[in-house]
């Protein structure tokens, strides 16, 4: 049986969920082995930009007009696509300012030549094109993505967690940062598979890996506003790394 044939793309942000992919050291030879990696601009100067694909990695959020034509490509070329990382899913840091004036942002940072770039607001890929699965975070986790190969092999979507990041910090036995120490933690609202890495290290969780769908939004908020932290903070910290549905809900 012929290897699917697999593009891996990236879009404007730090490449470092593509980054993720080729530190998969241990197991990248079996990666090869089992994927026919035919367009790939990190990993080999040598692509193949035109080949029908099974399955396409797309990184990074839409921040530009060429962002999005080459995006409709490969949307066109791929018969899945894969969002990998917070910027692909949720649009990102970059989408933290998605909700002001554009045009006078750019105008501010560069001036008269801010005329002549292309830039637009971040978007996620959702919202340019259908997307068939995403894989959150920042960066991606290794397992996640060797998980998700290993399933895609086998003709399955990819089981990822479906809580918030606070079970796996009860799970791990981690003091709360939020109950004990009035820290302004979003443990409640993310969504977990980090296995609570910040929360080990005493570090408030800061949402990386985008919202729970199913959070407890209104018991979320009074329990942060309890603590003594304003609606502008809570809505400042959830916007972050997403414009989400919690951070609207929050104002």
């Amino acid at each position: 049986m012929s290897k699917p044939t697999v593009g891996i793309f990236g879009l404007t942000g730090c490449a470092g969920d593509q980054l993720v992919i080729l530190n998969c050291e241990d197991q990248l030879l079996d990666i090869l082995g089992a994927l026919d990696i035919r367009d790939f601009l990190m990993a080999s100067s040598e692509n193949d930009t035109e080949c029908e694909l099974d399955i396409a990695f797309v990184d990074g959020a839409v921040m530009s007009q060429r962002n999005e034509e080459d995006l409709k490509r490969i949307r066109e070329r791929c018969g899945l696509l894969v969002a990998i990382g917070t910027c692909a899913v949720w649009g990102g840091i970059a989408a933290m300012d998605r909700n002001l004036d554009q045009k006078k942002l750019i105008q501010d940072i560069y001036g008269k030549m801010g005329k002549k770039l292309d830039i637009t607001a971040a978007r996620a890929l959702h919202e340019v094109v259908k997307v068939d699965f995403n894989i959150s975070g920042c960066p991606i986790e290794k397992e996640q993505v060797l998980n998700a190969i290993s399933n895609l092999l086998n003709g399955n979507l990819p089981v990822l967690p479906e809580y918030a990041v606070c079970t796996e910090c009860k799970v791990r036995e981690y003091n709360c940062l939020l109950i004990e120490k009035g820290e302004l933690c979003l443990g409640p609202m993310t969504v977990a598979g980090c296995n609570a890495r910040c929360l080990e290290l005493g570090i408030p969780c800061v949402g990386c890996r985008g919202p729970i769908d199913d959070a407890n939004v209104e018991s979320a908020l009074a329990l942060f506003q309890e603590k003594g932290f304003s609606q502008e903070d809570i809505v400042r910290k959830l916007r972050t790394f997403a414009p989400t549905p919690a951070a609207i809900q929050a104002e």
